[in-house]
């Protein structure tokens, strides 16, 4: 089903790459930021509805479920018909969401506009089976981890939705952001490259079936939940922790945030190299390794520790200051800015000419890192009552990919093993028991 052989792909980097490579990653950052939308607005949403955190998360998860359910449909219609063109139709399909968002007024009717611009989430399969058809295989960490710097587009949305509020009015950020996005759509349409031509009957798109029972698919699925969906959880719950942890006003939360997301998704690219270099799988496991250290720090609560001396009481306070937090934080953020790279170059190397199909498949189950993660983490604080539960569910989801990775790295280490040991007659095959 898939080429597990990277070394079998031999297609070149074809003349037009770069400039199909720049379109894509300008209209991803452009759908990027609409489909973030929610993680400066929700604030203000938050105070106007008086929302509880619980509420809070789901608000936040909205436009990511809608992004996330359908990357993997438009993933799998990606390898059948051009991803150009139906990424045109779906950013077509946003504009209308913006330019109604004034006219909500409620809780549900906030919630049903964030479904339907969530679907510019789905940029990001679409993309990747567009820039793929471009390059050798040698390049695809490279060119996959320039293309996943359009993440950067959150930057637009912490920068511009201030200022619109600011100087335009609240009821004006929607219509700004549909006129935005319609001006991309058009220079994508007249300025990216239309794809090669691709022999899709020799190689069909794989089902859903086929990608539902594959192990590997699973694994790589797994791995993006993490280094991409609790970086999109993180981007849109930091607001919020930042105020509530550190007392910080709407303008200092934001430009923490904006530093965690602009450096996350700027390192992508350096990511991609490295994973081209060291492989994805090396690269991978430093990122899990750098992550649940932090995490460790991250998840302890602010703690009195009160200490019955002889004499007198010793009381102890453990609590981690802004900078410290801030600094464990921009760690994270590079290291899944390398890992969110890594994966879908170990992708490319098992699946070259099904991105469309697996690595949408991937990038739904990550995008629903981002949907499930904000809701969790605000059931854990409106349960627990602390405000380090986020980093405590974290943990625990690094903690699953790791101990399946290791698992999974020795059953390919014994697979391997066992093929040499066969190749030089140390063991028997089937075939040839049989003979004898």
């Amino acid at each position: 089903m898939a080429n597990s052989d990277p070394t079998s792909l031999t297609q070149a980097t074809l003349p037009a790459a770069n400039r199909a490579l720049l379109l894509a990653t300008l209209a991803f950052a452009a759908c990027f930021s609409v489909w973030t939308l929610y993680a400066v607005m929700g604030i203000t949403l938050q105070v106007q509805l008086n929302l509880t955190a619980t509420e809070y998360g789901v608000l936040l998860a909205a436009p990511i479920f809608t992004g996330a359910i359908l990357r993997l449909p438009l993933g799998i219609l990606a390898d059948k018909i051009s991803a150009r063109l139906l990424w045109l139709v779906q950013m077509l399909a946003v504009v209308p969401a913006l330019l109604l968002l004034p006219l909500a007024n409620s809780y549900s009717s906030y919630l049903l506009l964030g479904l339907w611009f969530g679907i510019s989430g789905v940029s990001f399969s679409l993309g990747v089976r567009y820039v793929s058809q471009w390059f050798a295989s040698s390049s695809q960490g490279r060119a996959l981890g320039l293309f996943g710097v359009g993440n950067a587009g959150v930057a637009i949305t912490f920068v511009l939705v201030p200022l619109a509020i600011e100087y335009v009015g609240w009821h004006w950020v929607g219509p700004i952001y549909g006129t935005g996005l319609l001006l991309i759509t058009v220079l994508f349409a007249l300025l990216a490259p239309k794809e090669p031509t691709q022999d899709t009957a020799a190689r069909p798109a794989l089902s859903l079936r086929q990608l539902s029972t594959d192990a590997r698919i699973w694994r790589f699925s797994l791995y993006y939940y993490f280094v991409f969906g609790s970086f999109l959880a993180l981007l849109l719950w930091l607001p919020q922790y930042y105020m509530q942890a550190y007392r910080m006003d709407v303008q200092q939360a934001m430009a923490f945030t904006l530093f965690f997301a602009a450096t996350s998704s700027m390192v992508r690219a350096l990511g991609g190299w490295f994973a081209d270099r060291y492989g994805g799988r090396a690269v991978n496991w430093s990122v899990f390794w750098v992550c649940i250290v932090c995490l460790f720090f991250l998840s302890y609560p602010p703690t009195t520790l009160v200490i019955h001396g002889l004499e007198k009481d010793v009381q102890l306070e453990i609590a981690m200051n802004v900078w410290w937090f801030t600094l464990l934080i921009f760690i994270i953020g590079v290291a899944q800015g390398f890992g969110r790279a890594s994966v879908y170059k170990v992708l490319h190397d098992y699946y070259p000419h099904h991105m469309g199909s697996a690595g949408g498949f991937v990038a739904a189950i990550g995008a629903l890192g981002g949907c499930t993660l904000p809701i969790m983490f605000g059931v854990a604080q409106d349960v627990l009552g602390i405000v380090t539960g986020c980093f405590m569910i974290l943990y625990g989801v690094l903690a699953l990919c790791m101990i399946t990775m290791f698992f999974a790295n020795q059953a390919a280490q014994y697979q391997q093993k066992l093929i040499a040991a066969q190749a030089n007659n140390f063991l028997l095959t089937d075939d040839d028991s049989t003979d004898e």
